[in-house]
C-alpha cells in the first residue's frame, strides 16, 4: 500500500490519522464518484459542460409528461429499452391502443410523443384525467404501465378497477391554477444553526380514526409545531405508495406524492406555510429501495427485471428482508431518475433537504442483515478491500446525490444519513473526500434507553455507560440526537411513554386523582431523558410526533390483522388540549426545552465537558457552549448545597428547571436563586457553586 495519501481524500486523512493506513480505498470510492459526476456533467451532444443541476432539472422538465402553456401541446417522453412499441392511452382518448403511438424508441430506449391541441384550442389531455402508457413487448404481448416520472397517481375508482384491476391510476396533473409560493425559505447555516427536527407523518396527524389531509395539517399541526418550538419538519410518507401500512417505505411512484392526503398544490400550501412560519421542511426521501408492484410500480416497468433494478438472477435485485427491488446504482439512467427526483421535489415542492431512509442497507452488499451486519467500529469492517463488503456504487451514488443538493441549495441545503453502521466520513464534506452528509442519525441512542428501561432499576443506572452512549461520535461528523423516533412508536415496540408509565397511562394520567408513583416517576424521567439527549447526544436533535406528550398509544396502521382499523393511526392531540390531563404537563415542558435551546443555543456546537458521572449519587453534570447541565437520576435522594464545577466564574441562573409544576414537577426549586463561583478547583473545573438538586430533577444554568 503507498504510503502517500492520495490528494483526493487527503482533508479526511488529515482531519483523521487514524483513516491513514485506508487512504488509497477511500481515495477509489471518492475516485468512482467524482467519475460519474464528470461523466454527468459532459454528457452532452457537443460535449460541453453541464452542472449537475442542469442535468437534473433538464431531465425531470423532458422525461414524463408536461404541458406547454404557450402552444397547449403536451410533451411525453418515456424510456422503456425492452419495449418495442408504445402507445399514451387515457380517458382523453377513450383508452384507444392505437391512436397515440409514441416515437420509435432512440438508441438509448427512449420513446416521445408530442401531442397537439384540441381544434378548440384546449390541451388534448383533461387536467387530472386517467392515464396510462402501453408498451408492446418484444413476443407482441402488452403491458400497461403508469408512467415512470409521473406527478399524480391515486387509487382506482369501479370503473378503473374492473379494466386494469386494483392497482394505482396515473393522472395528468396540469391544474389551470397552481399554487403560487409566497415565502423565501428560512436561513439555515449549517455551520452555525440549531435544528430541532419535528418527524411527522401527514396521514396520522388528527385524533380522529381517519387518513388526514393536507389542509388539516396546515391548520392543525403547524402551528402546534410553531409553538412547541421546532425549526424543522421531517415529512414521512410523502412520496407515494400503494400500502399504506408500509408507512411510505414501499414506493410505488417517485415523483407523485401520496395522493390519501390531498393533491399536490396543498402539499406545496403546506410548504409555504411553514415557510412562512420560520420552519424548514426536510423530505424522507426512500431512494434505498422500491416496491415490487409491477402494475403500479417501477418493477418490470418494460417487462425486464432488470430496467431501474439489479436482475434478480444477480442476486442483487431483491431486498432478503423488505420484500422489495434494490436499484442498480451504476446505471447511468438511473442515476438520472433518482438525480432527477432530488431536484424535482427541492424545485417544483421547495422541499430544503433530505433525510435520506436506508443508508446502511445501500451502503453494504449484506445491506446490515446478517451476522456480517454487526459493526464494532474497527475500520477494517468499512474500508478493508477485502472485508467491507462496502456497495462502491451505491456510495457513489450517494455522493454525488449529495453533491447536487449542496448545488442546488448551496446556503441551505441539509442532508441526513439514517446510517447506524457508523461508516467513517459519511459526514465530511465531499471536498474532503467524505460522503458529504451533513448529519447522521444517532441510532444508538434510542436503543439504550429502551435497553435500560428494560432491563434495570433505576438504582442500577450507570452513569458512566449513558455519558458515553451519548458522547460516542465520530469527531466532525455531525449526528441527529433523538431518544425516540417512528421506529419506537410502531406496534410491536414501545414508546418511553410507554415503557415508564404502561397502563397508569390510561388510568392516572388525570389531575382529578392524586398522583401516583408510576405516573411521578414517568413524567420525571420522561423530561429528563429528553434533555439529557438533547443537550448531550449531539448536534441536532428530532422528535417523532406525539411523543414530546408521552403519547400513550402505539402507531399501528390499518391491516387485515387489525381489520383495517385506524384507531391507532391516529395522534390524538386532544388529549393536550385537555386541562384535566397530565399530558399537557410533557407538552409544555418540550416546548421550554426546544424554546430555551433556540435562545441559549447548545446544538451545534463542540461536545460537552462532561464534569462529573457519580454512580452512587445518579448525578450527571456536564458543560457546552458556556451552559450548565445538571442531572439528578436519583430515584429518592436530593442534594442540598451539592458542590458542582464549573470552568467559568461569574453569576449563574437557572433558565430550564424540570422540576416546575407547569411541566409535572413538584416547584421545589426558587428560581430566583443565583449561585455566585467560589474561586477553588472542583472535579477538575477551577470553580464551584453549590445547588439543591431534589431527586430525578434537572437544572440549565446560564451565566447573568
Amino acid at each position: 500500500m503507498s504510503t502517500k495519501v492520495p490528494e483526493n481524500v487527503k482533508g479526511a486523512v488529515d482531519f483523521d490519522p487514524w483513516l491513514t493506513p485506508f487512504a488509497d480505498v477511500l481515495s477509489e470510492r471518492r475516485f468512482l464518484a467524482d467519475k460519474w459526476a464528470y461523466d454527468i456533467t459532459h454528457a452532452t451532444p457537443d460535449g460541453s459542460y453541464q452542472s449537475l443541476t442542469k442535468f437534473a432539472r433538464d431531465s425531470y422538465l423532458s422525461y414524463g409528461l408536461h404541458a406547454d402553456l404557450q402552444s397547449k401541446e403536451i410533451r411525453y417522453k418515456e424510456w422503456a429499452p425492452n419495449a418495442k412499441r408504445a402507445f399514451l392511452v387515457g380517458e382523453f382518448n377513450e383508452w384507444d391502443e392505437t391512436s397515440h403511438e409514441l416515437k420509435h424508441k432512440d438508441e438509448f430506449g427512449n420513446f416521445s410523443i408530442t401531442i397537439p391541441p384540441k381544434s378548440n384550442g384546449e390541451f388534448a389531455i383533461p387536467h387530472d384525467s386517467k392515464i396510462k402508457v402501453m408498451f408492446v413487448l418484444p413476443d407482441d404481448s402488452k403491458i400497461y404501465r403508469i408512467p415512470a416520472w409521473i406527478t399524480r397517481a391515486t387509487q382506482p375508482d369501479e370503473t378503473t378497477a374492473k379494466a386494469f384491476g386494483p392497482a394505482y391510476e396515473g393522472r395528468f396533473w396540469n391544474p389551470p391554477n397552481p399554487y403560487r409560493f409566497a415565502h423565501q425559505r428560512p436561513s439555515f447555516n449549517e455551520h452555525t444553526g440549531s435544528l430541532r427536527i419535528y418527524e411527522a407523518h401527514i396521514g396520522i396527524s388528527s385524533p380522529e380514526p381517519k387518513i388526514a389531509t393536507y389542509k388539516e395539517f396546515t391548520q392543525n399541526v403547524l402551528p402546534r409545531i410553531k409553538k412547541l418550538g421546532y425549526d424543522a419538519i421531517q415529512l414521512m410518507a410523502i412520496m407515494e405508495h400503494a400500502y399504506y401500512a408500509s408507512f411510505g417505505y414501499q414506493v410505488t411512484n417517485f415523483f407523485a406524492i401520496s395522493s390519501r392526503f390531498g393533491n399536490p398544490e396543498e402539499l406545496k400550501e403546506l410548504i409555504d406555510t411553514a415557510h412562512g412560519m420560520g420552519i424548514l421542511v426536510l423530505l424522507d426521501v426512500v431512494h434505498s429501495h422500491a416496491s415490487k408492484n409491477v402494475e403500479d410500480g417501477l418493477n418490470r416497468f418494460d417487462g425486464s427485471d432488470h430496467q431501474y433494478f439489479h436482475s434478480v438472477s444477480s442476486g442483487r435485485g431483491e431486498h432478503p428482508l423488505w420484500d422489495s427491488r434494490l436499484f442498480n446504482y451504476g446505471s447511468f439512467e438511473v442515476q438520472r431518475f433518482l438525480l432527477s427526483n432530488l431536484a424535482f421535489f427541492i424545485d417544483v415542492y421547495q422541499f430544503d433537504g433530505f433525510r435520506f431512509d436506508g443508508v446502511t442497507s445501500m451502503l453494504y452488499l449484506h445491506h446490515g442483515v446478517g451476522e456480517s451486519g454487526g459493526f464494532s467500529g474497527d475500520y477494517n469492517e468499512y474500508l478493508s478491500r477485502d472485508r467491507s463488503h462496502v456497495d462502491h456504487e451505491a456510495l457513489a451514488y450517494l455522493m454525488v446525490a449529495n453533491d447536487l443538493v449542496h448545488e442546488l441549495l448551496p446556503e441551505s441545503a441539509i442532508t441526513i444519513a439514517e446510517d447506524v453502521s457508523g461508516y467513517p466520513t459519511l459526514c465530511l464534506p465531499r471536498s474532503m473526500g467524505g460522503a458529504g452528509f451533513n448529519y447522521r442519525l444517532a441510532m444508538a441512542l434510542p436503543d439504550m434507553w429502551i435497553k435500560i428501561l428494560k432491563e434495570q432499576k433505576d438504582e442500577d443506572w450507570d452513569m458512566a455507560k449513558i455519558v458515553y452512549t451519548l458522547t460516542n461520535r465520530r469527531h466532525g461528523e455531525k449526528v441527529v440526537a433523538y431518544c425516540e423516533s417512528h421506529d419506537q412508536a410502531l406496534v410491536g415496540d414501545k414508546t418511553l411513554a410507554f415503557w415508564l408509565m404502561d397502563a397508569a397511562m390510561y388510568t392516572d394520567m388525570t389531575v382529578l386523582k392524586p398522583n401516583t408513583p408510576v405516573i411521578d416517576r414517568g413524567i420525571a424521567l420522561h423530561k429528563l431523558i429528553r434533555l439529557i439527549t438533547h443537550s448531550l447526544g449531539g448536534e441536532a436533535y428530532l422528535n417523532f410526533e406525539g411523543n414530546e406528550f408521552g403519547h400513550p398509544e402505539w402507531l399501528d396502521f390499518p391491516n387485515k390483522n387489525n381489520g383495517e382499523s385506524f384507531h391507532y393511526a391516529r395522534r390524538q392531540f386532544n388529549l393536550v388540549d385537555d386541562d384535566l390531563l397530565r399530558y399537557k404537563h410533557l407538552y409544555e415542558f418540550d416546548a421550554a426545552l426546544q424554546n430555551c435551546e433556540r435562545e441559549h443555543q447548545w446544538l451545534n456546537t463542540p461536545q460537552a465537558y462532561v464534569s462529573l458521572k457519580h454512580e452512587v449519587d445518579k448525578v450527571i453534570v456536564f458543560e457546552r457552549n458556556g451552559l450548565l447541565f445538571i442531572f439528578n437520576f436519583h430515584p429518592t435522594q436530593s442534594f442540598t448545597d451539592y458542590r458542582i464545577g464549573v470552568e467559568t466564574p461569574g453569576c449563574y441562573r437557572i433558565i430550564l428547571n424540570t422540576d416546575r409544576k407547569q411541566y409535572g414537577g413538584f416547584d421545589r426549586i426558587d428560581e430566583s436563586s443565583k449561585f455566585f463561583t467560589t474561586n477553588m478547583a472542583w472535579n477538575n473545573r477551577k470553580n464551584f457553586i453549590q445547588v439543591y438538586i431534589p431527586s430525578r430533577v434537572a437544572l440549565v444554568c446560564a451565566l447573568e
